[in-house]
């Protein structure tokens, strides 16, 4: 059984879970989950994360809201995270970042609040887990003017992407798209980058790994993921999950 799997990247609030949540998430560290990071969109979402994370061991959250909820939104609104800073178990701000696929607000105001929650990150000390889709050049500019500490989780973008992110002292996510057979520059930038800038997810419910592609998606699947990027590296799966692990305590700054 592999051990040491840490899964920083998941939703676990997501309504897939109503079901078996509680009896789910208990099971994972008997199948050697060691760590969640379960993330907000919103306030709700991470209302109900936040309780989660006091209701299991080695479970956290991020407060953050995600470019995808800002229609009916300002920066003013920002003030509604403060509460959530002062719970031990919060370690980043996220899900922020930008979104030019659905495009729910502007890409100005995106970016507007993309930077304000970057900011207030910095003022208290926190990392920031950042969401890129199809804003690849705008968010680099923006991690470049800003030079927060954290993670551009689901990465997809180009080895020359990577090696500017990393520059800055940011982790790159990986998840179970890596495994897919069309992940084609995946692979480059895993052979590419260094081991102690990666960090795995699961983006739970979604993006279920091969050989469970297309189902519902745990943190008891992150060895798959490992399992890959050690084929690509020449290296065990258990390996990779050592050192991803290890960097995901860094990311978060946890012991």
């Amino acid at each position: 059984m592999y051990t040491n799997i840490f899964d920083t990247h998941a939703h676990y609030d997501d309504e897939a879970f109503d079901d078996d949540r509680e009896s789910l998430i208990l099971s994972l560290k008997d199948r050697g989950v060691v760590g969640i990071v379960s993330c907000g969109c919103d306030i709700a979402s991470t209302v109900a994360n936040q309780n989660l994370s006091h209701s299991f061991d080695d479970f956290y959250f991020a407060a953050g809201f995600h470019p995808e909820n800002l229609e009916d939104f300002s920066v003013e609104d920002l003030e509604k995270l403060e509460p959530f800073f002062a719970d031990e178990k919060c370690v980043a701000v996220g899900e922020i970042g930008l979104d030019y696929h659905w495009m729910n607000s502007t890409k100005e105001k995106q970016r507007e609040l993309f930077v304000a929650q970057i900011e207030l990150a910095k003022a208290k000390g926190l990392p920031v887990i950042v969401h890129d889709r199809e804003a690849h050049g705008d968010t680099l500019d923006i991690l470049k003017a800003t030079k927060p500490s954290g993670v551009l989780h689901c990465f997809s973008g180009s080895v020359e992407m990577a090696r500017e992110v990393i520059k800055l002292g940011m982790f790159l996510g990986f998840n179970g798209v890596a495994t897919f057979k069309n992940a084609r520059k995946i692979p480059e930038v895993i052979k590419e980058i260094p081991l102690d800038r990666i960090v795995l997810e699961t983006d739970c419910p979604y993006l279920a790994p091969e050989p469970h592609r297309g189902k519902r998606n745990d943190s008891s699947f992150i060895p798959f993921i490992a399992q890959r990027i050690g084929e690509i590296l020449g290296i065990s799966a258990q390996e990779v999950l050592d050192v991803t692990s290890k960097n995901a305590r860094a990311l978060y700054n946890l012991k």
